[in-house]
């Protein structure tokens, strides 16, 4: 009866293989019902660890989805609330950009809050910043009271923080093998959500008229609070799954000092391509709508090639991860910083209006596997002790970083062009690539390096 019971579970498990599982409905039913398999059969807790991690993944992937439409929302419009509330007109960028200066603060805090309290109490209380900052700056713009207003958008920046870690915590509760896979999964709620929530922003501004914007915002509120519901309803905090399989062992090792993890080749890539994947997308991606109207292109042309660019960035996710597994993640990370590179290419070749929608088509793709490969490796370059530290120093980096990038990049198109734009961004890619070269140098010397 067991070895009939082994082989239809064989059976199970190999169908599952050949379906897709972001949503397993059939583990969740089980799951509500109480039912598990039989502790008799073959790896049965490593399968339902890779169950649970999957289920894990697939309600960041949900809150990934909500987080990324209510930004897309503030994006879209704080600069023209900013500028309709702000007495000094100079002031006006500032709530959008108290957006960026919160985020970056709160991402030291956010990993040290969600290594000491957990996922889902750390997660939901990002999520609670963002509903209030939504609701902060309804009210805000019911009083026309640009303080207030620089508040909510703030509160969204912390919001922003927390939710940038969901891809991290999704890697880190599953094994080495599926850590590629785990991310893009919570990637790929970004896909329409990119598209979506400009759409939501415009379409909602009037829901409280004659206060034009105040429904954007209340979206914003909606769509953050949904996203706490999903978090304090199907998250449950699962522990961190050991880089090298031997967990118990490297739980007992100490912490080294932050100076000496970052030191590591894996690190040093990790970091290169996370922060220049960012870097590069944001300077490039910051100048186009500009540029676009600059070249006798229309404002309608400018917004469409962001709308594609964003596709780019986040449709690869339903197949990066696979890539990473199937190739390894140095194949991966040179071709995405070859796409990368092939975006400044296509954009020094023409300026007519196909070679600006492939250049940053291509540019998306890019950074997505960038992106992957680089969290890939960031995931399996430190011990459970010192996660925390770890993954809030390439956070801090790599949003400090793209601060600058985007804020350089207007003054660089006004002062030398679009060209000089896409020039700037080969050095910076050959960092990444000479990043990623060492990296894979160094694995083949060393077993532990290699298990990358």
């Amino acid at each position: 009866m067991i070895g009939i019971r082994a082989k239809l579970a064989d059976g199970k498990i190999r169908a599952s293989r050949r379906l897709p599982d972001l949503f397993d409905i059939t583990l969740m039913t089980d799951a509500i019902a109480g039912r598990t398999a039989p502790p008799s059969e073959p790896g049965h807790a490593e399968q339902q660890r890779r169950r649970m991690g999957r289920r894990y993944a697939a309600v960041l992937a949900a809150c990934q989805a909500l987080y990324t439409a209510a930004l897309s929302v503030d994006l879209t419009l704080t600069g023209l609330v900013g500028y309709m509330l702000a007495s000094d007109k100079g002031y006006a960028t500032l709530p959008f950009s108290l957006i960026t200066v919160a985020s970056a603060i709160t991402t030291i805090f956010a990993s040290m809050l969600i290594q000491r309290f957990g996922q889902r109490l750390g997660f939901a209380l990002g999520a609670l910043f963002g509903t209030v900052g939504g609701l902060v700056s309804v009210v805000a713009i019911y009083e026309r009271h640009f303080a207030m207003f620089c508040a909510g958008t703030a509160c969204v920046g912390v919001f922003q923080a927390f939710a940038r870690y969901y891809r991290l915590a999704a890697a880190d509760v599953v094994p080495v093998e599926d850590k590629p896979r785990a991310i893009s999964i919570v990637l790929t709620g970004g896909v329409l959500a990119a598209v979506i929530g400009p759409a939501l922003a415009a379409g909602s501004k009037d829901w409280l008229a004659p206060v034009t914007f105040a429904g954007s915002y209340l979206v914003v509120t909606l769509l953050s609070g949904i996203s706490l519901l999903l978090l304090v309803g199907f998250l449950r905090n699962l522990p961190v799954h050991s880089t090298s399989g031997a967990a118990s062992d490297e739980a007992a090792l100490p912490a080294r000092p932050l100076g000496e993890i970052m030191r590591q080749p894996i690190y040093m890539a990790a970091l290169a391509n996370n922060l220049i994947g960012f870097m590069v997308m944001m300077f490039v991606m910051t100048a186009t709508p500009i540029a676009a109207v600059a070249c006798g292109h229309s404002i309608d042309d400018g917004a469409h090639i962001i709308e594609w660019h964003l596709v780019g960035m986040y449709a690869p996710s339903f197949f990066s991860g696979y890539l990473v597994k199937r190739w390894g993640v140095v194949p991966v990370l040179l071709a995405g910083i070859a796409m990368s590179a092939l975006c400044g290419v296509l954009a020094l070749m023409s300026t007519s209006l196909p070679y600006f929608y492939a250049a940053l088509a291509f540019l998306g793709v890019g950074w997505n596997f960038m992106f992957v490969g680089g969290t890939t490796l960031l995931t399996m370059s430190y011990r459970p002790a010192e996660r925390a530290r770890a993954q809030a120093a390439n956070e801090f980096i790599t949003f400090a970083g793209t601060a600058i990038s985007s804020l350089f990049a207007g003054q660089l198109l006004a002062r030398f062009g679009w060209a000089t734009i896409n020039q700037a961004t080969f050095p910076l890619l050959a960092i990444a690539a000479l990043a990623t070269v060492w990296y894979a140098v160094e694995a083949k010397r060393s077993p532990v390096q290699a298990a990358a």
